[in-house]
């Protein structure tokens, strides 16, 4: 069996409203987000036939709107979210996503907060 091809979204960004404080509900923030979805690309590429694999561009829509859409608090929530949107795919059988939320609500200097998740075909 030959290793899975990786298709890598680095850095979507979008504005959502997610989080347990007030402001952030109300003002919303910049979320980042990092997905690695593992395909099969062998058969698309000896057809060379977009359908025969997933297109990066709608999928990077799919996942900003999955962001973009009703507030949620935790970001685990969210990234679960992003993770049901990719792997309906059918070509997709395994994604990590990483969410970053680089303007959390932390009192002490910090670069980013994120979460990473892996998920599969059940």
């Amino acid at each position: 069996m030959s290793p899975p091809d990786l298709l890598t979204l680095t850095g979507l960004r979008a504005t959502g409203f997610h989080g347990v404080f007030d402001h952030e509900r109300r003002d919303g923030q910049e979320f980042v987000i990092d997905v690695i979805a593992h395909i099969a690309t062998r058969a698309a590429a000896a057809a060379d036939d977009l359908t025969l694999t997933v297109h990066y561009g709608e999928l990077a829509e799919e996942i900003v709107a999955a962001v973009e859409r009703d507030p949620v608090d935790l970001i685990e929530t969210v990234a679960e979210r992003i993770a049901q949107v990719v792997l309906a795919h059918e070509s997709v059988h395994l994604v990590q996503v990483t969410l970053h939320k680089p303007s959390a609500p932390i009192t002490v200097p910090f670069d980013d907060v994120s979460i990473t998740i892996q998920r599969g075909r059940s």
